[in-house]
């Protein structure tokens, strides 16, 4: 799976979950380090053990994916996971505001979800 697709895929996943000001960095022209970076808020420790676990075991048993590195805990109130291209962060809101890694990667372009349409339903005769 290419870089752009698993982050989407983690912006989704996260969705699931309920994560907060979910946004997604294409790094690529600005930073080696990767090329897509998951910034996801979550509203409590339970809430962020919540989405990283969504994150990690769907990637893992739906696609075969597994971290390179898993840092942060839960009493940190940020978890960073590491899947080479893509680096995904959970943060609590206070502490995504005190780091402010959007600001930091201001220079990076966001990617924007596509709009869910509506589905209509189908009127039978």
């Amino acid at each position: 799976m290419d870089s752009k697709t698993l982050a989407l895929l983690c912006r989704d996943l996260a969705e699931n979950r309920k994560g907060e000001n979910i946004v997604v960095l294409d790094v690529h022209e600005v930073s080696s380090i990767a090329d897509f970076f998951v910034m996801v808020s979550a509203t409590s420790e339970p809430h962020l053990r919540a989405i990283t676990e969504e994150i990690t075991e769907k990637l893992r048993d739906e696609h075969d994916v597994r971290a390179k590195n898993v840092d942060g805990s839960l009493q940190t109130a940020w978890m960073v996971l590491d899947y080479f291209d893509v680096i995904v962060h959970v943060m609590r809101a206070d502490v995504r505001e005190r780091y402010d890694l959007e600001g930091l990667w201001g220079d990076a372009p966001k990617i924007k979800p596509k709009k869910k349409t509506a589905r209509r339903k189908t009127e039978t005769a």
